[in-house]
């Protein structure tokens, strides 16, 4: 089974936003100028789509 599968949601959720907020610095690198940084930002982006889709899946499961 997925990792997913235990953890509660709200732990899915901090561990979203602490990922997303540890991305902040990126974007603020990334708003100056720094491309390496835009990549990052970019990566982090994808990842907390993913997150959030496995996050759906989730409360969408509990539900049925």
């Amino acid at each position: 089974m997925h990792r997913a599968c235990f953890m509660s949601v709200e732990k899915m959720m901090h561990d979203m936003i602490e990922m997303l907020e540890d991305a902040v610095g990126d974007a603020v690198k990334h708003d100056k100028g720094n491309k390496a940084a835009g990549t990052r930002v970019r990566k982090a982006m994808q990842s907390a789509k993913g997150m959030a889709q496995t996050i759906r899946v989730k409360v969408q499961n509990d539900k049925n």
